[in-house]
């Protein structure tokens, strides 16, 4: 019996020990950033000696966070290159490595510029950490598939796209405006998988994108349904910030939609006001109205992003440093990551207004 056993022990390693190898040597690679952060990324933290003007601990937040925001925007900006990509070719033409690499050299920059406003307690690096490595065996997935099954496809195609070409660089563009606003969870991944089906389909092509594509968006469908029921058993996260603004009256500050009046303070007044991308879009209006921020969530120190043609000169910010600089993808251009004080946002939406080249995002906490 034992022998028997031992026989089929033998057989059964065989056949498996070279596919586990290769799973054991791809879970290496893909945690092999994520060891490198958390040894080779660090700085000395630093004592924050700012005294906050909104003293409700609902509405402060870490400092630190503004800088860990970055990461998850990472992959909402890859997402804006797949779409621009589509505009003008395929797939195939996208770098994704080159957007896996970028997402953790700019993780290793923010994490340390984090460690010098206080730092990330390990809940927040390790969400970091969990969507870095699920971006990379996304995308490595991707480029798998575009660069071999999806590239004979379009080859086979010729230059006139299918519906299936069009639908499909539909959903990436409104995914991509989804994705600033909104989790990505929330997406309507079946009914996008069930728009790219009814569309005609017509030679090689159309059927892989319908099959390929498909399997993907119906994946994600099932993934987003778990992440959201997780989601949904924790606490929900904050959806509204609060600022203190000077240089401006309150019948201004409320004329701003979704912008609240909380109260009105020696140091400014105090709002309220959505997170995220519209954030951006409020502040642009405050300094357009003559306003300057003088702290968000209890912080004086704050991250922006600005665009700036590809290869050319980096502009003389009117404050604050450049953290790093890296090529957007999909675009010709770079993205300039900017550490500045607060009350610096005016001076700087001023100089460079919302737009690509100019300001493209302020990170909030």
């Amino acid at each position: 019996m034992r022998r028997r056993l031992a026989a089929v022990w033998k057989a059964v390693w065989k056949v498996a020990r070279w596919p586990l190898m290769v799973l054991a040597v791809g879970i290496i690679l893909l945690l092999a950033p994520v060891a490198y952060i958390e040894l080779g990324c660090r700085a000395t933290s630093t004592a924050d000696t700012y005294r906050p003007l909104i003293t409700n601990p609902t509405f402060q937040r870490r400092e630190a966070n503004t800088y860990l925001t970055y990461p998850e925007w990472h992959i909402v900006y890859a997402y804006d290159g797949l779409a621009e990509v589509l505009e003008r070719g395929d797939e195939h033409r996208f770098d994704y490595w080159a957007s896996i690499a970028g997402f953790w050299r700019s993780t290793c920059s923010v994490m340390r510029v984090a460690d010098e406003h206080g730092g990330a307690d390990w809940d927040t690096r390790s969400m970091i950490h969990t969507i870095g490595v699920s971006f990379t065996a996304e995308m490595s997935a991707k480029a798998a598939y575009e660069e071999t099954i999806g590239r004979a496809a379009a080859a086979l195609r010729g230059q006139k796209k299918t519906a299936q070409d069009t639908a499909v660089a539909q959903i990436s563009a409104d995914y991509a405006t989804f994705l600033r606003q909104t989790p990505w969870y929330k997406y309507p991944f079946a009914v996008k998988r069930h728009e790219l089906w009814s569309a005609p389909a017509r030679g090689v092509r159309a059927w892989e994108r319908r099959v390929g594509i498909g399997l993907e968006l119906a994946a994600k469908a099932a993934y987003a349904r778990v992440i959201a029921a997780a989601v949904a058993a924790q606490a929900p996260a904050a959806l509204l910030i609060r600022s203190v603004v000077t240089g401006i009256d309150q019948n201004t500050l409320a004329g701003i939609p979704t912008t609240t009046i909380v109260a009105v303070r020696p140091g400014g007044i105090e709002i309220e006001t959505p997170r995220y991308d519209l954030f951006t879009r409020i502040l642009a209006e405050i300094a357009r109205r003559g306003g300057t921020m003088r702290e968000i969530a209890g912080n004086d120190d704050i991250m922006v992003t600005v665009t700036v043609p590809a290869g050319a000169d980096a502009p003389r910010l009117p404050r604050g440093h450049v953290i790093m600089r890296m090529p957007r993808d999909g675009f010709a251009s770079d993205r300039l990551l900017v550490d500045l004080k607060v009350s610096d946002l005016t001076s700087l939406l001023e100089a460079y207004p919302l737009g690509d080249p100019g300001v493209e995002h302020v990170f909030d906490y």
